[in-house]
């Protein structure tokens, strides 16, 4: 279980229940990059965390992320957004599991202990639920190992877009990522 951040503005009562769609990828199934250059989980980003996340029971997904010299802010650590980026990596990746197209809304973020270079996060994600196209959802990363201490923790809310968020606001995408967000969000 995920222990909620301190009381914030993005805890709500009046949540529908999150549902696995039942095309969602089965829990241990590896999650796919959604794009290749993404700074969060994209094998081609030079810099980027190339973090790979793993589908979980019921609305969850876990990640693991190494923090490496080129993600340092403090000598030796690593950079707060850089861990921000990763949390939102993680909860980000819950889309996967919905089916549905989502953008980063708000995302607060906690600090707990610093993380070292050479570090590998365990990350993992909650779905809370959803009001209206707002999803919430809670993370947390953990030093090293699934129950190592914990270093961060996250609460979000993500909202739902069409696939024409991406077009109209982004680079342009090809036919086949166009079709890949329609069919595979």
């Amino acid at each position: 279980m995920i222990e909620p951040p301190p009381r914030s503005a993005l805890e709500r009562a009046d949540l529908s229940p999150p549902e696995r769609h039942p095309d969602a990828p089965a829990p241990g199934s590896v999650l796919r990059s959604h794009y290749a250059d993404c700074v969060g989980c994209g094998p081609n980003h030079p810099t980027g965390l190339r973090m790979v996340t793993t589908a979980g029971p019921d609305v969850t997904v876990t990640g693991t992320f190494t923090v490496t010299a080129a993600h340092q802010g403090a000598p030796g650590l690593a950079h707060g957004g850089v861990l921000a980026t990763a949390l939102d990596e993680v909860l980000g990746g819950l889309s996967w599991l919905l089916r549905k197209p989502m953008v980063t809304g708000r995302l607060e973020t906690d600090y707990i202990r610093p993380v070292p270079v050479g570090t590998t996060l365990a990350l993992e994600a909650r779905c809370l639920g959803f009001s209206g196209r707002r999803m919430y959802a809670k993370g947390r990363g953990r030093l090293d190992t699934p129950d190592g201490p914990i270093a961060i923790r996250a609460a979000a809310v993500f909202v739902v877009v069409g696939v024409e968020h991406f077009t109209e606001h982004g680079a342009d995408m090809t036919a086949e990522q166009v079709h890949d967000y329609e069919v595979n969000p």
